[in-house]
């Protein structure tokens, strides 16, 4: 007897808005950074009530929550200016909103903060760390104005300095899972180094198949991340210890290996099995802090193999020897007129006016119900400007994703504590829970509306410490008042052209890869400087797609507006990786074969054609230069 056939079942495919709210990134739990949650904002909180000054230890512990939610994974040293900038800004703001909201009155504090929203706005296209400062900034002073303490304002800044700072020092003094195993010093920054050199073999892996141009993103990302981890306090451009210049050395070789592999990816001819060894061996290496041993040399049948060979020779060399010559990070050349651009360019100009509406209205809107006795007893107006801030960062993802993860978040926070608040005993168990939210607060970053939540338990608990009566559910009304705000402004038109914000970010990759490209072309020596427009014009590109992939997942009448970018960002990508490859190729033999020429022409032709549909400058690179 024949079965019958089996009907296929149809796939649901959600609209992108909805499943990136559902999205959940994963990974090991951040055990050290569970650690350091436990003793950040609850240990503080319990001082300062034993020390009778509970009002300073609320402002201490919410500055530890804010840049404990910054408390990201990386080395030692770039977590001191990933927390401690956004820390300065929040003691600014906190500062300001105090005097602010003791000395003026309602209307001139709400065209203060809006104000303020426009300049924190601005600041925030510059970068990550700007984004985390300036949403500490409105933050504070929406706590400072609308959070009725008993101490001056230069009073709860100092609290909210020392609030982060205790958490900064826990971030410097307490080992982690990396640096036990080795140097206590370089706790992120080997495994980041490391990760590069798996990163060009996996690559190298997946030369001549269709998972190439993923482990070339890859190899991207995992450049970003060591650059990142190896500029702070103690290593900027130059080395101090014969540790950290020989963990600069081992970066540095990385460069032409990632090069060589870019090339190899560019020509799509798979490669022998022994050449990704190399690279597997110099990982080993730098996690075990050892001599490489011998490598197992490519063979040298084209130029970007040969480029691989020689790169694998000079990173021997470089291991074995412990100090780079250039003694220069490749970092990104960010000069004033780079930084005024990004705040006063089309991108920082719509984001800073879509935060200023968004604060500004949330703020007076809060000021109105507070005078009008809405709150009923609780005096505390800060929470609706405060969500609207979250709300409207593109960094937590698209306005729709952010708006129902805020809402689920608040709502399911609220009633977890309402129901804790009923039975925990006051103020012991406030501040166990205060600690316990605060060891949940790594692991709730991977989800919006989780992370949303354990911050509802611990803000709602640190208020209540502080003399507020039990408040969840007005600030589910706040939060969902605040979603609305945030919903019509994200959704009104503003001057010039929307999507503003991806073009900017397309609009310095172009930059970044005309300026790369150039300098191939001119058939430099100078393969530093070569190197770091590399780097910059990949890096640019990653920030590009990363702005292209939120702006996709927005609702349609949102996303329209982005429509084409993400084939300009494709051919700048590879436009990028065959100045690469015409780069390697230089090296070998001083001259362009047709293939490369004709290839670039068709890029540029392409993207001239592209970018003006989508709205975005392209490189402009003459014929006569190509040709020559």
């Amino acid at each position: 007897m024949s079965r019958p056939a089996r009907t296929a079942v149809p796939r649901l495919h959600l609209p992108p808005w909805l499943a990136h709210a559902l999205r959940t990134q994963r990974g090991p739990v951040p055990w050290s950074a569970v650690a350091r949650g436990a003793l950040a904002a609850g240990p503080l909180l319990l001082a300062a009530v034993l020390a009778g000054r509970t009002s300073l230890g609320v402002v201490a512990a919410i500055a530890a929550m804010l840049a404990g939610i910054n408390d990201r994974p990386g080395s030692r040293r770039a977590s001191v200016k990933r927390l401690g900038v956004p820390a300065l800004a929040g003691a600014a703001g906190l500062f300001v909103g105090t005097y602010a909201g003791e000395h003026i009155g309602a209307v001139a504090l709400t065209l203060l903060l809006t104000g303020l929203g426009l300049l924190a706005g601005g600041i925030s296209a510059v970068g990550t760390v700007a984004s985390g400062a300036g949403t500490q900034l409105l933050v504070a002073a929406a706590v400072g104005a609308g959070m009725p303490l008993p101490e001056s304002g230069w009073q709860r800044a100092l609290a909210y300095l020392a609030g982060a700072a205790w958490l900064l020092a826990l971030r410097l003094a307490l080992p982690t899972p990396g640096s036990l195993a080795g140097d206590f010093r370089f706790d992120g920054e080997r495994e980041a180094v490391a990760d590069v050199y798996d990163a060009v073999a996996e690559l190298l892996d997946a030369v001549g198949t269709d998972r190439a141009t993923a482990r070339r993103a890859a190899l991207t990302a995992a450049l970003d991340h060591a650059q990142d981890a190896l500029t702070g306090p103690r290593l900027r451009r130059y080395a101090s210890s014969s540790a950290e210049r020989r963990l600069h050395a081992q970066y540095a070789a990385a460069l032409p290996l990632a090069e060589a592999a870019t090339a190899l990816a560019w020509a799509g001819e798979p490669v022998p099995t022994r050449g990704s060894e190399g690279p597997r061996r110099l990982a080993a290496a730098v996690r075990g802090n050892t001599h490489t041993g011998p490598l197992p040399a490519p063979s040298r049948s084209a130029p970007a193999l040969r480029a691989l060979d020689d790169a694998l020779l000079h990173a021997a060399e470089a291991f074995d020897r412990g100090r780079d010559d250039t003694d220069d990070l490749h970092t990104r050349r960010r000069t004033a007129k780079d930084l005024v651009r990004s705040v006063f360019g089309v991108g920082g100009r719509e984001y800073g006016l879509r935060v200023a509406l968004c604060f500004g209205v949330s703020a007076a809107i809060a000021q109105a119900l507070h005078h009008a006795r809405w709150y009923g007893q609780h005096e505390h107006w800060y929470w609706l400007p405060a969500t609207a801030v979250f709300l409207v960062k593109p960094d937590l993802g698209p306005l729709a994703s952010r708006v129902l993860c805020r809402a689920a978040g608040t709502v399911l926070g609220a009633l977890l504590f309402a129901g804790f608040a009923a039975v925990l005993p006051r103020p012991e168990g406030l501040i166990a829970l205060v600690a316990l939210s605060g060891a949940l607060i790594p692991v709730s970053t991977r989800h919006f509306a989780a992370q949303t939540a354990v911050v509802t338990v611990l803000v709602l608990a640190l208020v209540m410490v502080g003399g507020e009566p039990q408040a969840s559910v007005s600030r589910i009304g706040e939060t969902l008042l605040a979603c609305a705000i945030v919903l019509v402004v994200g959704h009104l038109p503003m001057p010039g052209q929307r999507g503003g914000g991806v073009r900017s970010r397309l609009t310095a990759a172009g930059r970044a890869a005309q300026a790369y490209l150039a300098h191939v072309l001119s058939e430099s020596d100078d393969r530093s400087a070569r190197w770091t427009l590399r780097r910059e014009a990949y890096r640019a590109l990653a920030e590009a797609r990363t702005a292209i992939a939120v702006a996709s997942a927005e609702l349609p009448a949102l996303a329209r507006h982005t429509e084409g970018a993400d084939e300009v960002a494709a051919l700048l990508e590879r436009l990028v990786d065959t100045t690469t490859a015409c780069a390697v190729h230089l090296d070998d033999t001083g001259r362009l074969t047709p293939r490369h020429t004709e290839r670039l022409a068709e890029l540029l032709d392409e993207l001239t054609a592209r970018g003006e549909r989508a709205g975005v400058r392209v490189p402009d690179v003459s014929r006569a230069r190509l040709a020559g």
